[in-house]
């Protein structure tokens, strides 16, 4: 007989300042856990602590799109396997209790279960450009709103003259003429005061589209080198594209084939048959964000593209909605995408005799 060397499963359950790492063996021993730093220290010392245990089938990260991405970058780099685990559910939190520990063996229990197998994404590619763009572009559209909605109360509200002056200008007017504004120094005076924040949050949102522009030309030069031929399909803008390469991310190899891309999408019918009614039901999973591009995609070619309004035609005649239809539509845009993304990205997509066995 030839020696077995021990081989451990970790589970991490990652925090802003500390990770807390517990590691059980092959037939689910718990054999240790501790806690570390996220630094690059932390994650040398966690790596080297887990390894002292045996050799390293896999570690389970729990987090590893927001404070477990430096972990999950770190150890990828050294090849570890990396599993993305979701958190406890909420009956297993109530008979077990809930502590830094305990969520690090449930993560290390359902790798070793099979229960995780997600690969996490990478974020270390041009869709991390794009996502973080992206991010900063969604938070100035909010910060855009907020500020006009409380420019257009102020003005209703406003004292006379100020709010005869201002209240019947559209808003582009509105935002120019509350900026050139001049209020007198004395701010104890309500008009003066009133004149000063409208003038102020005028001035915030012409920053604020300054920001949005400049964003809208860094994506639309990324996207063109990234997805030039997504961005060609009908029904297909800038945003869509977008938000499909991020759902994806950087390493969409990690989706077995296009089936598993219409499940991350929440577009896939769910078997929800029992004894003898066979029936399939909507997917209510997935990535929403995603679901919401393709949904975006389907209107648009049910409203403006020949072929789709052929489409549609036929499936009305066969007493189909249009809520029906476009969730038709949004599963044939998620197999059409798909290889698209893959090119994209440079990645061999799955070949025919690989999916036939999936």
């Amino acid at each position: 007989m030839t020696d077995h060397q021990l081989e451990v499963i970790a589970g991490v359950d990652t925090h802003a300042d500390t990770h807390t790492a517990v590691v059980i063996d092959e037939v689910g021993r718990m054999l240790g856990h501790r806690q570390f730093p996220t630094t690059v220290a932390g994650y040398r010392s966690l790596l080297a602590w887990v390894s002292e245990h045996g050799g390293v089938r896999a570690i389970g990260i729990e987090g590893t799109g927001s404070y477990g991405v430096g972990l999950a970058r770190y150890l990828r780099a050294q090849g570890v396997h990396v599993v993305e685990v979701d958190r406890p559910n909420r009956k297993m939190r109530r008979q077990r209790g809930k502590s830094d520990p305990i969520d690090a063996e449930a993560a290390a229990r359902a790798v070793l279960a099979g229960t995780a197998t997600t690969t996490p994404k990478t974020r270390d590619g041009q869709v991390e450009a794009i996502r973080v763009i992206r991010t900063a572009r969604a938070s100035a559209v909010k910060s855009r709103t907020a500020a006009m909605n409380a420019l257009i109360g102020m003005v209703r509200t406003a004292p006379e003259p100020l709010r005869t002056q201002l209240l019947d200008l559209r808003k582009t007017a509105l935002i120019m003429a509350a900026a050139a504004l001049r209020p007198a120094l004395d701010r104890s005076d309500p008009v003066a005061a009133t004149k000063t924040a409208v003038r102020r949050l005028a001035r915030r949102i012409i920053d604020l589209d300054r920001e949005i522009r400049d964003a809208d030309v860094d994506l639309q030069v990324l996207l063109t080198q990234a997805a030039p031929r997504l961005m060609e399909l009908p029904g297909v803008g800038p945003d869509v594209v977008a938000q499909l390469l991020i759902s994806a991310g950087d390493n969409p190899s990690r989706i077995r084939d296009e089936r598993g891309f219409a499940a991350l999408c929440g577009v896939s019918p769910i078997p929800a048959s029992s004894g003898r009614t066979d029936r399939h039901r909507l997917n209510r999973g997935g990535d929403r964000t995603a679901n919401r591009a393709l949904y975006i995609v389907a209107i648009n070619r049910m409203r403006n593209h020949e072929e789709t309004l052929e489409y549609v035609a036929r499936r009305r005649e066969k007493g189909l909605s249009s809520r029906d239809i476009s969730r038709c539509l949004k599963r044939y845009i998620a197999r059409q995408v798909y290889p698209m993304i893959l090119e994209s990205l440079r990645i061999r997509p799955p070949s025919s005799t690989a999916l036939a066995g999936a």
